[in-house]
């Protein structure tokens, strides 16, 4: 009997070695050497088919999204801003030659690294920001409004025209204006002096895009929006970022400028109004403007965090300053071919009508006549 189970399990495994594959998932049946016993459940094992083999290889590869408790204070790192953006650069983006200051890794908006004394190192940083976008805002208010109160009320200005300052002095009326602009501004100081709140919806915003950085939010954070102007670069970290990098570049470059006018007004005592172009017709800067529109169609500028700052041509620059080149040397061998034509044209009258001698002459009778009526007037106007 044990013979005859022992020959009946050779030939059967020997012909499931030899039978085609099944599409199938099957279980494998153990078969005992000394009995014919059916298997039991623990000796079943389950096979895979070769799609589950590999769905089950790609779910051991592949990330699970898993679903974030919303009550959670976690921020996923593709949700938020990451430091160390210049973690790669040893010298600064704004002054090369001098090394990098260790807080300015391209975290915040308008950083290029410039910071040639390093206050960076030594200050609030926060503290510093936060008075650098107040600066900022104020002015671009000052700026705008400077050069409009001397155009449009030069009542209410000083005795030369220039607009009230510190430098140029102040009027009683100005002097209350500027008070009670002060009280406003000490305000705001005292309200963000100890951090702004993080509980406001923009807070809240600022609190996740600055998650990983650190736990202060955004400098000048008023949660003031009435025109949702915020998201109009994009409803995300990235947007909110390239918003604020334009409004500390506007508000640089009018710290910059008012700088300017009351330097200026406070060495000439003559208002900024006077002798500017951007303030009375003129074609200087219309002139500027379209030469400017001309070189941005050849040329654009790279990357500005990145150093060296490249000029380069735009996709199809190279092109056109090769046919503007071409068109202005074929413009230039037309006229003069044309006036070389014009220049034998009138040396051929000249031979035959003599125009050149003639014309001498006329030019010095007018000549005569002028001085003669000069000296005319003067003899009456003695007598």
């Amino acid at each position: 009997m044990k013979f005859s189970a022992v020959l009946l399990a050779t030939v059967f495994g020997s012909a499931a070695a030899f039978a085609p594959a099944s599409s199938q998932p099957a279980a494998s049946v153990a078969l005992r050497a000394a009995t014919l016993e059916a298997p039991s459940e623990a000796d079943e094992e389950v096979v895979a088919t070769p799609q589950e083999s590999t769905a089950a290889a790609t779910a051991m590869n592949v990330e699970k999204d898993w679903p974030i408790d919303p009550a959670s204070n976690f921020v996923k790192d593709s949700d938020r801003i990451l430091p160390g953006r210049y973690n790669d650069k040893a010298n600064s983006i704004a002054i090369p030659f001098l090394p990098r200051p260790t807080a300015l890794d391209g975290s915040h908006a308008g950083d290029y690294g410039f910071d040639p004394l390093g206050l960076s190192e030594k200050l609030d940083f926060y503290a510093m920001q936060e008075s650098e976008v107040r600066h900022a805002r104020l002015a671009m208010l000052a700026a705008v409004g400077w050069p409009m109160s001397e155009l449009l009320a030069p009542d209410w200005m000083l005795q030369d025209g220039c607009a009230p300052s510190v430098l140029n002095g102040v009027n009683p009326l100005s002097f209350l204006a500027i008070a009670g602009f002060l009280g406003a501004a000490g305000f705001f100081e005292y309200k963000t002096a100890l951090r702004p709140s993080l509980d406001t919806p923009m807070g809240k915003l600022h609190a996740k895009d600055m998650s990983a950085i650190w736990k202060y939010g955004v400098a000048g954070d008023y949660n003031w929006d009435p025109l949702n102007w915020y998201s109009s670069c994009g409803d995300d970290f990235k947007g909110r970022k390239g918003l604020r990098d334009v409004e500390l570049s506007h508000g640089r470059v009018a710290m910059l400028a008012i700088t300017y006018f009351a330097a200026w007004e406070a060495l000439t005592s003559h208002a900024i109004v006077e002798n500017n172009m951007l303030f009375h017709p003129n074609a200087l800067f219309p002139l500027l403007v379209a030469g400017y529109v001309g070189w941005s169609q050849i040329y654009e500028i790279g990357p500005l965090n990145e150093y060296p700052i490249e000029i380069k041509y735009t996709n199809e620059g190279e092109m056109k300053y090769k046919r503007l080149t071409r068109g202005i040397e074929d413009l230039v061998e037309q006229v003069s071919a044309s006036s070389k034509k014009t220049k034998e044209t009138l040396d051929a009258l000249d031979a035959k009508f003599d125009i050149y001698s003639k014309l001498d002459a006329g030019k010095k009778q007018v000549e005569e006549a002028i001085r003669s009526a000069v000296t005319l007037e003067n003899e009456e106007s003695k007598n």
